[in-house]
């Protein structure tokens, strides 16, 4: 029997109304990776923000290490061990890896000691890691960043470990080297918790699960005494069917053309080189790639949002060149682009969501009035269909969770009834219910004859609910493939830009 690194008696949490965690209870072993499941709103960013020193308990008790003990800021988390790596990297860009690691260090007097590259290089030769302690942040891939902060954290001295979404960006191979990393310290006797959606990973790397929902720990079960289907019961209650429908698509009428597509940024950094493909009526292709390969910028050419320096985007044979987002969605192009930061783009924060309906139509009303009934309506048509998560259809939007924000975006898109609707990372952060609700979504949308773009980052899904998928590395497409003959191990080479196959497999 492992000792408890941490153990959590009956935390309750609450803010305002709202109580975000009710009389919890986790045991974290040293030598033992945990996984923490849950929900959307079920409350495990909460709980793990009392270990790191960011909110306090109302009530309950915290014990590390078999010792009672009052977490007040992240500086006393910090000295208990406790290092948290947040989805987000917490890195300076413009800094070396070594730098990074040692600032913020109580060991370090001078962070300009000219040994500092062969002191770092030895701390991560001693705990078994590689990383260039010279390499500046920016020029780094997202899977060095990580281990950057993974190592930050350890010479830090930390032994107990939590991990928000860590593979979230990751490539299959890059996640299976975290895992590696993972295992490596946990043979060391350090306790990791892991905060993930994705299921498959849950099964790989940890030993036990702990099941949040609604605020309350329902249970802790030994990974190899469960399944993705017990799991899945235990976070819903009740049982829940996990199978995507893939319905076969007959129509060859081509909506979306594009054609040597390259588009440079703001400093003239090529950003998408000579892209071409095609998007079929009642299709989803996917787009698969690592953070930055291009996706974004590919998303905006099409919405009207960026300038194009050479080749063309044909709609239905009409050049859009030039054309006016307004415009592109008359045409018929729907666009549900949920950026890293969902708010900001797409919706108006401080506005409820019945007028982020209204922003979306309100030049069709006619005569000097706006109809707020039909836009009420509306709203209150896309919070029941996806069971979205509001006091109200006046709430502002800003006050909604990250899941429920895109639930409303995607609703009203989808309202629009385009021919094309281009979704950019629809599930990020999502639950696996609401996840699962949008993959019927755009099924529904793919029976009804539209062509949807479907830029992704879990690749079990993309294989699932795509079609084809196109990946793109550095700008390039490096493989069109059909999803049904393909294997994730392919993709993520594909996505490295290890192989180049053929641009239509």
């Amino acid at each position: 029997m492992h000792e408890d690194a941490i153990r959590l008696t009956g935390i309750t949490k609450t803010f305002g109304s709202i109580v975000a965690n009710r009389n919890v209870n986790l045991e974290v072993r040293r030598g033992e990776i945990l996984a923490l499941l849950g929900e959307n709103g079920s409350g495990k960013t909460t709980l793990m923000n009392m270990l790191s020193g960011i909110y306090r308990p109302d009530s309950g008790s915290i014990e590390i290490n078999g010792q009672p003990v009052v977490i007040q800021t992240p500086e006393d988390s910090k000295r208990l061990g406790i290092g948290m790596i947040h989805q987000h990297f917490k890195l300076v860009e413009v800094m070396t890896a070594a730098d990074n690691i040692l600032l913020g260090s109580k060991k370090e007097r001078s962070l300009l000691s000219a040994s500092r590259f062969e002191k770092v290089r030895a701390f991560c030769a001693e705990i078994g890691m590689e990383v260039d302690p010279k390499k500046k942040i920016y020029d780094m891939a997202v899977s060095e960043k990580q281990t950057v902060e993974i190592i930050k954290v350890l010479y830090q001295g930390a032994d107990i470990l939590i991990l928000d979404e860590p593979t979230a960006v990751l490539t299959p191979q890059e996640t299976e080297r975290l895992f590696a990393i993972l295992r490596k310290m946990r043979e060391k006797g350090a306790a990791i918790i892991l905060i993930t959606h994705k299921l498959n990973e849950v099964m790989s790397v940890s030993d036990r699960v702990a099941i949040l929902r609604k605020g309350e720990s329902i249970a802790t079960v030994e990974t190899a005494h469960t399944s993705i289907k017990e799991l899945t019961e235990l976070m819903v209650g009740r049982s829940v069917s996990l199978a995507i429908n893939r319905p076969e698509s007959n129509s060859s009428e081509k909506l979306l053309t594009v054609h040597h597509l390259s588009i440079c940024d703001e400093h003239g950094v090529e950003r998408l080189k000579d892209v071409s493909f095609d998007l079929n009526a009642g299709e989803v292709l996917g787009v698969a790639g690592v953070a930055g390969s291009g996706q974004k910028e590919l998303c905006e050419a099409i919405a009207g949002l960026s300038p194009i320096r050479k080749g063309a985007i044909l709609f239905k044979q009409e050049n859009i060149e030039g054309k006016s987002p307004r415009e592109i969605i008359k045409l018929g192009i729907g666009m549900s682009f949920i950026p890293e930061d969902r708010l900001g783009m797409g919706l108006a924060a401080s506005l409820n969501i019945t007028d982020n309906m209204i922003l979306k139509n309100y030049h069709r009303s006619k005569g000097p009035f706006i109809n707020r009934k039909h836009a009420a309506a509306q709203a209150q048509s896309i919070v029941e269909r996806y069971q979205v998560a509001t006091p109200g259809v006046n709430t502002a939007v800003r006050k909604l969770s990250g899941g429920n924000v895109q639930k409303v975006l995607l609703g009203r898109e989808i309202d629009a009834a385009p021919s094309v609707l281009i979704t950019a990372y629809a599930v990020r952060g999502l639950d696996i219910h609401s996840s699962y609700m949008i993959y019927n979504e755009i099924n529904k949308q793919k029976q009804n004859g539209v062509g949807v773009l479907f830029v992704g980052e879990d690749l079990d899904v993309m294989l699932e609910l795509c079609d084809r998928i196109l990946v793109l590395c550095h700008g390039e497409i490096t493989g069109i493939v059909d999803a049904r003959n393909t294997s994730k191990e392919q993709l993520g080479l594909l996505m490295t830009g290890s192989v180049k196959e053929a641009a239509e497999a």
